[in-house]
C-alpha cells in the first residue's frame, strides 16, 4: 500500500537527516488524514491506493501551479522548492502510463463509449477516471480526451 511507503520513507528520512524529505512527507501525510477525515461520513469508500493518489495528484497539480506564478513573480527559489516538493510527492505515485499508452486506452474507451463528439467528454472521462484513475494524472487525461474527440 502506499500508505506503508509514505510511512517507511518517512522513517528513513527522518534517521538519515533529510529535513526538505521529511517536511514534506509529512504534508503528504497531513494531506492523506484531511482526506480520511472528509470521508467518514461519506457512504461509500473508495479504494485507499486510490483516494491516496488522487491526495498525491492534487498535490502534484497545486506545486506545479504556485511553481508557474512564483517564476512568473521572479522567485525562482520558492519555485525550486515547490519543484523539490514534486519530486519527493512524485516518488509515491503508481507508474504513469506513456504517452502512446495512455492514447491507446482513450482510444479504446471512445470507441466502448461511440463517443463522437465534445458532448461525449464527461461520459468518456467518467471511464477513463474508474479505469485508469490512478495510472493518469487527470489534467493530462483531459487533454488527451478533448484531442482525441476534436480530431
Amino acid at each position: 500500500m502506499i500508505r506503508d511507503d509514505i510511512k517507511a520513507a518517512l522513517v528513513g528520512a527522518m534517521k538519515g537527516g533529510d529535513k526538505d524529505s521529511t517536511t514534506t512527507i509529512r504534508l503528504i501525510q497531513s494531506a492523506i488524514k484531511n482526506r480520511d477525515i472528509e470521508l467518514r461520513t461519506s457512504s461509500q469508500a473508495p479504494d485507499d491506493d486510490a483516494m491516496v493518489t488522487e491526495v498525491l495528484q492534487k498535490m502534484i497539480k497545486q506545486r506545479r501551479e504556485s511553481v508557474e506564478l512564483y517564476r512568473k513573480g521572479g522567485r525562482e527559489e520558492l519555485a525550486a522548492k515547490e519543484e523539490a516538493e514534486i519530486r519527493v510527492i512524485e516518488r509515491f505515485l503508481p507508474a504513469q502510463l506513456s504517452e502512446a499508452q495512455a492514447s491507446a486506452e482513450i482510444q479504446a474507451i471512445i470507441a466502448e463509449v461511440g463517443a463522437s463528439s465534445m458532448k461525449d467528454m464527461g461520459r468518456v472521462m467518467t471511464e477513463v477516471k474508474s479505469r485508469l484513475g490512478t495510472q493518469i494524472e487527470p489534467a493530462r487525461a483531459s487533454a488527451l480526451v478533448k484531442a482525441a474527440l476534436a480530431g
